[in-house]
């Protein structure tokens, strides 16, 4: 099956078996920037996808790297968003918790970018991930994925409560991240409240 998508930052193809992420060119920017820009982000992105893989967090495998694409695994498999429930979520706490111990931030942490494929969960698209081991990044990133489940899943209290239990788990700092994440909340009803 061949599929084609396009991003703010990225075209995906499928075809034969394997996935093709192209960064695409931005006309505003000075050529010569724009693509050192789009080769250093591709780079970039290929090396965090292999250190989290290292990590023990099941990614696409890598086959191929040049300047501007990646290609990768193709994962056969629904996102996450289609099939969620209470144990899958514990699962992703254990993802996530293992991710952050190695001092990785995803950065774009959702169910679209997450795919159960042969019985597990793969993470995907590491285009926004950096290094960081602090406890407000890795509240953001933890934020960002219970914004998901509450926008998007009508069960999310459950699934939030899931995922506590399976980032607890693997994540020794669990507790002071999920404190942030209260925090980080409470500022954002904050600003909503005075707009």
């Amino acid at each position: 099956m061949n599929l084609k998508t396009s991003g703010a930052e990225a075209t995906i193809e499928s075809r034969d078996r394997h996935v093709f992420k192209r960064r695409i060119p931005k006309r505003y920017r000075i050529k010569e920037l724009d693509e050192q820009l789009r080769r250093e982000r591709t780079k970039y992105e290929a090396k965090m996808i292999a250190e989290a893989r290292r990590s023990g967090i099941p990614t696409p495998i890598i086959h191929d790297v040049t300047d501007y694409d990646i290609a990768m695994e193709y994962l056969d498999g629904p996102q996450l968003k289609c099939v969620i429930d209470v144990e899958l979520c514990k699962r992703i706490g254990e993802l996530v918790g293992k991710l952050h111990s190695s001092g990785i931030i995803h950065g774009d942490l959702t169910t679209s970018n997450m795919i159960v494929s042969q019985g597990r969960i793969h993470l995907i698209d590491f285009g926004l991930s950096y290094f960081d081991k602090s406890v407000e990044a890795r509240g953001v990133d933890v934020h960002v994925l219970f914004q998901t489940f509450e926008s998007t899943h009508d069960e999310h209290r459950a699934l939030i409560n899931a995922f506590i239990e399976g980032y607890k788990k693997t994540f020794d700092g669990a507790n002071d991240v999920l404190q942030r994440v209260k925090s980080i909340e409470s500022r954002g009803r904050y600003r909503t409240e005075r707009l």
